[in-house]
């Protein structure tokens, strides 16, 4: 798209609206979570949502399936979950004397992995293929997922027992990883006061969805048709050569991260309202496309440094485009 080509952003501007009012009828804050999950089911990625427990990590996942009007599954990742658990298996049928496939959860078009790091390698690796390519091959046979096919994951950041270290490569498949904090002061006390008036609080099984598969699709449009001049492109690369080269970090981001901060900036920006690209787009995306995907040497961790921190130190030695 050439800068200046008008889209008409009412439509999208609406549906927007009308998530964040459904997800606030039942989720107090967490406003800046929210947004960052909008802006990478835009960009066609899946999400990882880390946090505590008790701070809504599957109910913001499991509102945010609800409001799409698409087939939702939910995997509860346990140590003694096998691959064929998530994908399904084939059952030999005495009538036809035939295998016929049973389709595992990971089936739907928006699958809930809850407390995925608790399934060992073996498990995560059923996730591989059906991650980057939405598809899956079964038994020789391949099974292609919907186009807005989307898995968002929870992880619990505290708990050792029982957990599993994600392998690099699939964590390099999620577009974003999201914190989910703490509520504020505030929000804790409207926490406390819906509970404490014994009003009766939003239920999932009341929220309706507010946007269909086929609006999804055209939403997914609009975001790929936002603007980004060439010096924004260059200002990505700049930003993604920068981890490959700092003495904090020993595996720096890969070329499909990159991509990955093109396409949650143009998605961020249109959140914004805006049919262009922005440098503070791509600064307020890059720490959460980019934390998960690198790791620090053992001297950067021993001063005590995140992931996190240290993309938000990158950021600052990169040249904004003006």
């Amino acid at each position: 798209m050439e800068f200046g080509q008008e889209i008409d952003l009412k439509p999208f501007s609406e549906k927007v609206q009308k998530l964040k009012d459904a997800i606030g009828s039942v989720i107090v804050g967490q406003e800046r979570a929210v947004e960052l999950i909008l802006a990478s089911i835009l960009a066609r990625g899946h999400i990882l949502i880390e946090g505590v427990p008790g701070v809504a990590k599957t109910l913001l996942a499991k509102m945010l399936a609800r409001l799409i009007n698409a087939d939702f599954s939910r995997i509860q990742f346990t140590p003694d979950l096998m691959p064929s658990d998530v994908l399904g298996t084939s059952v030999f049928d005495l009538k036809t004397s035939e295998f016929r496939f049973h389709p595992g959860p990971v089936f739907a078009d928006i699958v809930l992995a809850d407390e995925i790091n608790r399934a060992p390698a073996k498990t995560q690796s059923a996730l591989f293929e059906v991650m980057e390519e939405r598809q899956a091959t079964i038994d020789g046979t391949l099974h292609r997922m919907s186009q807005i096919y989307t898995i968002l994951a929870t992880q619990n950041p505290v708990e050792q027992e029982g957990t599993y270290k994600l392998p690099e490569a699939q964590l390099d498949r999620f577009i974003m990883k999201i914190t989910v904090p703490y509520p504020s002061f505030d929000e804790e006390v409207e926490i406390l006061e819906r509970h404490n008036a014994n009003a009766r609080l939003a239920q999932l099984t009341d929220i309706k969805p507010v946007i269909s598969k086929e609006e999804l699709l055209q939403l997914f449009e609009i975001a790929e048709k936002v603007y980004v001049e060439k010096s924004l492109i260059q200002y990505i690369a700049a930003v993604i050569q920068q981890t490959r080269v700092s003495k904090s970090v020993f595996l720096g981001a890969s070329p499909r991260a990159s991509v990955a901060l093109l396409q949650t900036s143009k998605a961020m920006a249109l959140l914004q309202g805006r049919n262009f690209v922005t440098p503070e787009d791509v600064k307020t995306t890059a720490p959460f496309v980019l934390q998960h995907r690198l790791l620090l040497n053992a001297e950067a961790e021993m001063e005590g440094h995140t992931p996190l921190k240290v993309v938000q130190r990158l950021l600052e030695k990169v040249e904004v485009p003006k």
